[in-house]
């Protein structure tokens, strides 16, 4: 199966990114034909920085290369480097209702909240469903709150099929298994909008510092805790084997045990979960030419296959 995400590079992975999707992304290159982009277009209506938007793409191809990214299982690619896809998303704009995009949750909630939105904010949808198209993806692995952007792009691909005959594929979305919720530092979700979250990358003390700051409530010591709901817990959860997890829980319904603790547990064990991935992001950052390479050799991959839809999508509808 043809199965392809992109990932914004609006700023640093943490470990809600990584258990929320990233790792289970990775997990589908295995049996599957994977495409995965990092997607600089996107990140044009938050980013206006060119230098820092340059080094959050290569930033996201790191990341991804030491975190499992095989490009040998693969495809990995800027988004930017594919600008068959920026053209499709012309032949789709052309026939996309406007109430369609007005519906959208991202353009709503911002309108709602008083926030100026742009144009690429209100046809971001679009250009979504092209990075999706262009690809003759089947999968689409997202989170629940993206399912609506996948029923878009079969939408506007259904009424291109429609008006010019059957063009492009249309794709299903997989609901990513978010598993354990991912708490941050507040214990509410983890997300870069709360600034609560703990970076997958970095010099380990800052991030343990962190960690042992974590908010905690304020029940004593000896008082016995149900180990569910717990968002320390929650977090020692996403490191430790079945044995260490069912350990913790029992110390948490004996009680008699401080947070430190806990924190203490957390800080170890994701230091050990994430050493090997931080040992080779090192390694990449120092032969940055293969990382480079690697996403040319992505990009020349992604072209040949977008330029045949493209293709197919021109024919049909009379540009060629």
């Amino acid at each position: 199966m043809r199965v392809l995400s992109g990932i914004q590079p609006t700023g640093r992975p943490h470990w809600g990114n990584f258990f929320g999707a990233i790792q289970q992304y990775i997990d589908l290159q295995e049996e599957n034909d994977g495409f995965y982009f990092i997607a600089d277009l996107h990140a044009l209506t938050t980013v206006r920085d060119a230098k820092q938007l340059r080094q959050n793409t290569l930033d996201a191809a790191l990341d991804l290369l030491a975190l499992g990214l095989d490009p040998d299982k693969a495809t990995l690619f800027v988004q930017s480097d594919i600008p068959e896809v920026s053209e499709l998303t012309w032949l789709l704009m052309t026939g996309t209702p406007m109430g369609l995009l007005e519906r959208c949750h991202a353009y709503k909630e911002k309108k709602a909240k008083g926030i100026a939105a742009d144009a690429g904010l209100f046809t971001y949808p679009v250009l979504m469903a092209a990075d999706i198209l262009a690809y003759d993806s089947e999968i689409v692995p997202v989170g629940e709150d993206q399912i609506q952007h996948i029923e878009v792009c079969r939408d506007l691909a259904g009424s291109f099929n429609h008006c010019f005959g059957e063009t492009l594929v249309l794709p299903k979305a997989k609901t990513l298994d978010h598993g354990a919720k991912v708490p941050g530092t507040d214990g509410q979700k983890m997300s870069k909008s709360y600034n609560n979250t703990l970076p997958l990358f970095g010099e380990t003390k800052p991030i343990r510092k962190q960690i042992m700051r974590i908010t905690t409530d304020s029940r004593p010591m000896e008082d016995p805790k149900e180990p569910e709901g717990d968002h320390l817990f929650q977090l020692f959860r996403l490191f430790g084997s079945e044995a260490e997890i069912e350990e913790m829980a029992g110390m948490y319904r004996k009680g008699g045990f401080g947070y430190g603790h806990v924190k203490k547990a957390i800080a170890d064990a994701s230091e050990n979960y994430f050493a090997e991935a931080r040992d080779r992001r090192n390694d990449l950052e120092a032969n940055m030419d293969y990382v480079e390479q690697t996403l040319r050799n992505g990009a020349e991959r992604a072209r040949q296959v977008a330029g045949e839809v493209l293709g197919r999508a021109q024919r049909a509808c009379g540009l060629k």
